[in-house]
């Protein structure tokens, strides 16, 4: 079998996710950075857009082709290898799951990243101090809704849903991050930074870190107008 190969960005949140991912399953896989702000964007290359036309990170080249969209690439993780699940026994559990996730990818992390901002900023003339209000009020709007969602577990486990990592922790603590890097720290939702802290003290979590990565390097431009995509 051909070794897995992920076209990713350092701080790219939804790249992130996925070497949590690959992490958590102990799959190896070759890192093929692209940088989203070098140049105009390696991401609009002919070459990686014949890849993934969205011309976005991730893309992980897998024996079945290359698929795009990380939650998208979670799931085929999940059956790819099935151990150690991210999806929990039960449909209840499996479905607060995939609502966690959904929360964080679908309703927060698209209106944090570069091409939101870039909209703002070009069609409607916002300012970089306005684009990193916008930033913030959703990140906040996005946890105060999650926090009361892990409030009502009834026996609160040390990941989003039980005790074992899954989608919803791949998702949650790169959205953490870039939280942080605009200014939102964790502290008026005790239950993410507690389960956010845990999953650092994890092995495949630590690896995953932007920091660590192969490409990663100061910004070329403020945090206001950096990528989390």
């Amino acid at each position: 079998m051909s070794r897995l190969r992920l076209y990713s960005y350092w701080r790219s949140s939804a790249s992130y996710r996925v070497r949590i991912a690959l992490g958590l399953k102990g799959l190896a896989y070759d890192y093929v950075p692209v940088h989203l702000l070098a140049g105009g964007g390696e991401q609009f290359a002919p070459a990686y857009t014949t890849l993934n036309p969205q011309a976005r990170v991730p893309t992980l080249v897998t024996p079945d082709g290359p698929l795009t969209q990380s939650m998208a690439i979670l799931e085929w993780l999940e059956e790819f290898q099935p151990q150690p699940a991210l999806l929990p026994a039960g449909s209840a559990a499996r479905a607060q799951v995939r609502a966690i996730s959904q929360l964080l990818v679908a309703d927060v992390q698209p209106l944090m990243n570069i091409s939101t901002g870039r909209a703002l900023r070009e069609r409607l003339g916002a300012s970089d101090e306005a684009i990193l209000a916008w930033r913030r009020d959703w990140a906040r709007r996005g946890f105060t809704a999650l926090e009361q969602l892990l409030e009502r577990e009834p026996v609160p486990g040390r990941c989003c849903v039980g005790d074992a990592p899954s989608f919803a922790d791949c998702c949650l603590v790169p959205q953490c991050y870039s939280a942080r890097r605009f200014g939102v720290e964790l502290a008026p939702w005790p239950r993410i930074e507690a389960i956010e802290r845990h999953c650092l003290s994890l092995p495949a979590f630590a690896r995953a870190a932007p920091e660590l990565q192969p490409d990663a390097q100061p910004d070329p431009q403020p945090a206001q107008g950096a990528s989390t995509r």
